[in-house]
């Protein structure tokens, strides 16, 4: 059996549908999506914030990393109908779409996010995982549900997807439709965010993109026509990681968090376990000796329970970061540049001797983002670049004709805080005794900015 007869086979007698607040309906046409879905490993990203913590602050943002994935995987199933329709491959060398690629692109686009753990990237920095890695070998494994599907299209078939996902799959199209500067994944989780977050900023023209999309040798191009929807893309792209992503509060609670996990760690090394309570889903974590397995019982929903039970530890600063989180009491932050950085360690002493242990109660935070960058090989991680096809059919790299993308190419967006607890900015009537050092630490807090001493008597001329 050839394999256009086995893809052939893979197709559902009558296609299903989920309904979907960003693409209305999704559409599942192949027995081997279904059952990955119905999988124990794709099934627990319903119990995974697609933005972690964000819904802190943009209360709406309860969508999932399932919501998120069926719709890159919808994405994708779009692209490869508009490439087999307008662009089908009629030799191998032609550069054109070969429709036999399509059920790994799908799986991949579906199985892109099945890795991510609980609360993702906060736990990532604590417990030393890597998502990425996690996926691959959730595929890979021959001990989950997700290969066990996957080894009925082929055994060779989990390498596949798995290889599209590492970025080293032989067909440069598959491995862009999923991860690129304009991928499905993006595509789908700016607009997905967007929604849920109730802002407007990440709204872009999704049909009219799609539609400009050419298959070629080396990858993905967009027509010259659709430049402008590509611009529209890259500056929505931008407004989301001000406006959203890097919010300071989201990322104080994700401080929170960090600090939390951390103190729970070092009770646990330190063999306080009446401290902790039960912690036996966690202790592979602690004692940083975990397997696939223990990966796969996490989800917030299980950190969240930990936490609660937390907040009557007799540990005062667990119980208190406890309550912090679950109860939305971020820190405060602000702004530090180069120049003021010299006076972090006097804010931490200053904190210590306010009677927070500075150690968990303090941090320096940045967050930044390349909202577009041009292909640049002497990267760690080159990007691929935004190709638009011209009317010869040369390609020109987007920058070069956009002078609207060509004014943020290589431009870093972001910033740097320092976070401190909210006390510190209070008069603390409550703490007399304290009242100079409150004032000596917000002479240095001025204006949502930390500001060196000189510039503070500039502002006072």
């Amino acid at each position: 059996m050839d394999m256009q007869a086995g893809y052939k086979k893979q197709l559902l007698p009558m296609e299903k549908v989920l309904r979907d607040p960003i693409h209305n309906y999704i559409y599942i046409q192949h027995q081997v999506i279904l059952d990955l879905i119905d999988t124990k490993e794709f099934q627990r990203l319903r119990r995974i914030r697609q933005l972690g913590v964000a819904s802190s602050v943009f209360h709406g943002a309860e969508h999932s990393r399932f919501s998120h994935s069926v719709g890159v995987y919808e994405i994708t199933r779009n692209i490869c109908d508009l490439f087999e329709r307008k662009f089908p491959s009629q030799n191998a060398d032609d550069g054109l779409w070969n429709d036999e690629e399509r059920l790994v692109a799908l799986c991949a686009a579906l199985l892109h996010d099945v890795g991510h753990g609980a609360y993702s990237h906060t736990f990532e920095h604590i417990f030393k995982t890597n998502h990425e890695e996690m996926t691959t070998k959730i595929i890979t494994s021959p001990k989950t549900e997700v290969n066990a599907v996957l080894r009925k299209v082929a055994d060779d078939f989990p390498q596949k997807v798995a290889s599209v996902i590492q970025k080293t799959y032989p067909n440069p199209q598959v491995v862009q439709m999923i991860s690129s500067q304009i991928d499905a994944d993006r595509m789908d989780y700016l607009l997905r965010d967007t929604y849920f977050t109730g802002t407007n900023y990440g709204t872009f023209d999704l049909t009219r993109i799609l539609r400009v999309m050419r298959p070629y040798k080396d990858g993905i191009a967009f027509d010259m026509s659709g430049m402008h929807a590509v611009e529209d893309y890259i500056v929505s792209r931008f407004q989301m990681y001000q406006q959203v992503y890097f919010h300071p509060v989201s990322r104080s609670i994700e401080v929170i968090l960090s600090h939390l996990l951390k103190r729970a760690k070092h009770l646990y090394q330190q063999k306080q376990f009446d401290l902790l309570g039960d912690v036996h889903l966690l202790a592979p974590f602690f004692e940083n000796d975990f397997k696939l397995e223990d990966y796969l019982l996490l989800d917030d929903g299980v950190l969240n329970t930990y936490f609660l039970h937390w907040t009557q530890s007799n540990d005062d600063i667990l119980s208190d970061l406890a309550e912090r989180f679950l109860y939305r009491k971020p820190f405060k932050s602000v702004k530090v540049c180069e120049s003021s950085k010299v006076l972090l360690p006097k804010l931490r002493d200053l904190v210590d001797k306010a009677g927070f242990n500075s150690e968990y109660y303090t941090a320096t935070n940045d967050s930044f983002d390349l909202p577009y960058d041009a292909y640049n090989p002497k990267q760690k991680k080159p990007r691929t670049q935004i190709e638009l096809q011209q009317k010869d059919g040369t390609l020109v790299e987007l920058s070069k004709v956009s002078s609207l993308v060509g004014a943020i190419t290589g431009k870093v967006s972001g910033d740097e805080r320092f976070f401190f607890p909210k006390e510190m900015r209070a008069t603390s009537n409550q703490l007399e005794i304290f009242e100079p050092l409150y004032q000596e630490f917000n002479s240095y807090v001025h204006n949502d900015n930390l500001v060196m001493k000189e510039d503070i008597e500039n502002d006072k001329n």
